[in-house]
């Protein structure tokens, strides 16, 4: 019987998912977790990972919603169930392209508030205004306020790759935010949500005692889906699923697994599956990339390309300070992170050093298929280059095909590169094998006593070895296959098993020859 229940696909709004009869997974423990400090809060989380809806369940309760939490968490061990003023500030209300849009998102905001507290004559500025909503909800209530803050970076982000108007916003926000610290006697509490830390932004260095729990493992769940609320929760979507699909419950598991769990946010948090991801798979019984569909920034793809970063590192062995995971102004690594398309993979106490790497197949495909134009010069649609047409011609032992395609993908390379370091060709050579991992079992190594490549198909398993010219032929390169035994470990894979040695030219920049055996 294939899944009816109703899933909150898109819904952010507390009230609207309780009052709608939505599944709900239980976050509101949480709630009395940030009660027991006064401190403003700031929690940092990849886009669609429910920040928003997070900070619609603290404006429920700081409303003196108690209806909408029967049966919660926070029903238990609430008791007086305060009403306060709450001033819910959204900055997904613009694109962020000038200042004007700024200003726009921020005057939207505030007439909301002000069509509820009035607004003073001299009230001008956005932070004068402000300021003034923020006394007069405090005399007519006698309640302090409670401000949540959505998206606070959100302006900040969309302009990285313009420094001018970065700049410009940077200050507009400097001041605004400031404001939560010269009315701090007339507020109750604050919580701000992002995707980055700004450390330039004066909210993180006006604010006293600012809690960032972005790191903090007590809050590590706050945000996303862990195991045990997929197993307890989704039973019926899970088993709808496997239906659908024709596989049996544990292999439907494995594969959700697979390409939505792996996010960690703290040093010992357990995996966190991607919401978004959830349930859109569970309302539509298909698989997809449904976070990776909402969009990539695209000054992430630019900051690597503009330091020629070298991406075959990304892939589970990306050293980072502890210092440095939130130095957003200076490295593209720390906004990978931030952004969600990296995560903790682990955590060295010695050195404070994180090793960062793709959370999920999702992430790494979806991350590796942008990346692809940008470093190959070319649309990845084209049908001289595309992944499937590589895996079609191992798949019909077609190694000549395969070589020739590979080998006009790096004639096309721009003259200009022709100066650069070997590593460009190097990753090209990554990214056309793992976009084949998409498909079939691929293994790409550089460690010495390895093959450079190993691609499993149904009925083959082919090892390549590639031949820098000044350094040895492609018949060399199948004879170092066979001297280091790259094919003894599959010795008792009933395959067969397929050696290309492949030479590369230095002069020309391209595969000059390939031999097989």
């Amino acid at each position: 019987m294939l899944n009816v229940r109703k899933l909150p696909v898109g819904v952010q709004d507390f009230e609207k998912l309780r009052s709608g009869n939505n599944i709900y997974v239980d976050k509101t423990l949480y709630i009395h977790k940030l009660l027991q400090s006064d401190a403003p809060y700031f929690l940092s989380r990849p886009r669609r990972f429910g920040k928003s809806l997070f900070l619609s369940t603290l404006k429920a309760y700081f409303l003196g919603k108690k209806e909408l939490f029967e049966g919660l968490a926070i029903a238990e061990l609430e008791k007086e169930w305060t009403e306060y003023p709450v001033f819910y500030i959204d900055f997904n209300v613009e694109g962020y392209t000038d200042l004007t849009s700024l200003h726009s998102a921020l005057d939207t905001n505030l007439k909301q508030l002000e069509a509820q507290w009035g607004k003073g004559e001299t009230d001008i500025t956005p932070s004068a205004r402000f300021i003034g909503l923020i006394r007069r909800a405090y005399e007519q209530t006698g309640k302090k306020v409670v401000v949540l803050v959505d998206e606070y970076d959100k302006p900040l982000v969309n302009t990285m790759d313009d420094a001018d108007t970065n700049e410009a916003m940077r200050k507009v926000l400097k001041g605004f935010y400031g404001v939560l610290k010269s009315t701090d006697a007339y507020l109750r509490f604050i919580f701000l949500t992002g995707v980055t830390k700004f450390s330039r932004v004066s909210v993180f260095s006006d604010l006293n005692q600012l809690q960032d729990i972005s790191m903090d493992n007590r809050f590590s769940g706050i945000c996303g889906i862990n195991e045990t609320e997929l197993i307890r929760e989704f039973q019926p979507e899970l088993q709808a699923l496997a239906e659908k699909t024709g596989k049996t419950y544990e292999e439907t598991f494995a594969e959700v697994k697979r390409r939505y769990d792996g996010y960690r946010f703290t040093k010992e948090s357990e995996d966190i599956y991607n919401p978004f991801s959830l349930l859109n798979t569970f309302t539509k019984l298909d698989f997809g990339d449904y976070w990776y569909e909402t969009g990539t920034p695209t000054f992430l793809i630019k900051g690597l390309k503009k330091v020629d970063y070298d991406i075959k590192t990304l892939e589970n062995d990306v050293k980072i300070p502890g210092r440095a995971v939130y130095k957003t102004d200076s490295s593209p690594i720390s906004l990978l992170y931030q952004s969600g398309y990296l995560t903790i993979k682990g955590y060295e106490q010695r050195f404070d050093e994180y090793t960062l790497g793709f959370p999920n197949e999702e992430v790494k495909y979806g991350f590796l298929n942008e990346l692809a134009p940008v470093f190959l010069y070319r649309e990845i649609e084209r049908d001289d280059f595309n992944a499937i047409s590589f895996v079609k011609d191992l798949l019909a032992h077609n190694v000549e095909d395969f070589m020739t395609r590979l080998q006009t993908l790096f004639s096309d390379l721009p003259n200009e590169l022709n100066n650069k370091e070997e590593k460009h060709y190097q990753t090209v050579f990554y990214l056309v094998f793992k976009l084949m991992g998409q498909f079939i079992k691929t293994e790409v190594s550089s460690a010495i006593g390895r093959a450079d490549a190993v691609a499993v198909v149904d009925d083959a398993i082919y090892i390549f070895e590639f031949k820098l010219d000044k350094k040895g032929t492609a018949e060399d390169a199948l004879k170092q296959i066979d001297e280091r035994k790259y094919a003894a470990k599959y010795a008792l894979i009933n395959k067969k098993i397929v050696k290309v040695g492949v030479e590369f030219s230095a002069r020309e920049r391209t595969l000059s020859r390939w031999a097989t055996a």
